[in-house]
């Protein structure tokens, strides 16, 4: 089974290869990303990364407050993603 890990505090010119390569020698990764914006294609400052269950939380203890790029990684488990409401934000004006 597989767990997610979210990293946040990313340097913007970070990529899903280099935060395998941060990683890695930490646990066994099944996949790595880098969320980016959608118009610009930019880093968003976070990614998340799968990793075995039973490596997770040696991950987390071994990545927090490691220097990427000038700055220091804030690591744990990822939490499920919250259900967006479709409907619209209130009442449209024109």
């Amino acid at each position: 089974m597989a767990k997610t890990i979210y990293i946040g505090n990313l340097p913007w010119e970070a990529t899903d290869g280099d935060l395998n390569d941060v990683v890695s020698p930490h646990a066994t990764v099944l996949s790595v990303r880098v969320a980016t914006d959608r118009e610009t294609g930019r880093s968003r400052g976070f990614g998340f990364v799968e990793v075995e269950d039973d490596q997770l939380q040696q991950a987390i203890d071994a990545l927090q407050n490691v220097e990427m790029g000038g700055r220091l990684l804030t690591v744990n488990e990822a939490k499920p993603r919250e259900p967006r409401s479709s409907g619209p934000r209130g009442p449209r004006r024109y």
